[in-house]
């Protein structure tokens, strides 16, 4: 299975997603992949924010991931592409329809997997201060893909 994760800039929440599922896909030795993107092309050829970076530190990760954009080829690449909120969601489901009728990725929500409204959106630390809010967002992020994994990899 492939696997997208995506948001504005592709400098905080995704690439964290990216190294989080990665860790997991690993650990449970699954035959999956886990990428990022960015609606934006503002992070093209960075590495992710020091501050997504000093979070997966704290966690025991890392990243090697180099910012890039999200192609109109990505909607055939990828079994899924998860958007953070709903203004992601908005523009990959406006993508998926200019890729065309042949596209089959299926277009979710990250958060939807926590199970609770008041936590389905995963929103952006960039503008915050301090560590607090990539701390959140790494906290709905893992449990986002522990259970997606609980639901898909026994499929």
């Amino acid at each position: 299975m492939k696997l997208l994760f995506v948001c504005i800039g592709n400098t905080c929440r995704s690439p964290m997603a990216e190294s989080v599922m990665n860790h997991y896909i690993k650990e449970r030795n699954l035959d999956w992949e886990a990428d990022s993107a960015g609606l934006r092309a503002w992070n093209v050829g960075y590495a992710p924010e020091e501050r997504c970076i000093k979070i997966l530190s704290e966690n025991g990760l890392t990243t090697a991931h180099i910012g890039r954009e999200i192609k109109i080829d990505d909607f055939y690449l990828f079994d899924y592409i998860f958007g953070m909120d709903e203004s992601n969601m908005h523009e990959l489901n406006a993508i998926a329809i200019a890729a065309g009728a042949k596209c089959t990725t299926k277009i979710e929500l990250l958060g939807s997997y926590l199970g609770r409204d008041e936590d389905k959106i995963i929103h952006d630390p960039y503008f915050s201060t301090g560590l607090q809010s990539f701390r959140c967002a790494y906290a709905q992020i893992s449990e986002s893909c522990q259970n997606f994994i609980k639901k898909h990899a026994s499929q």
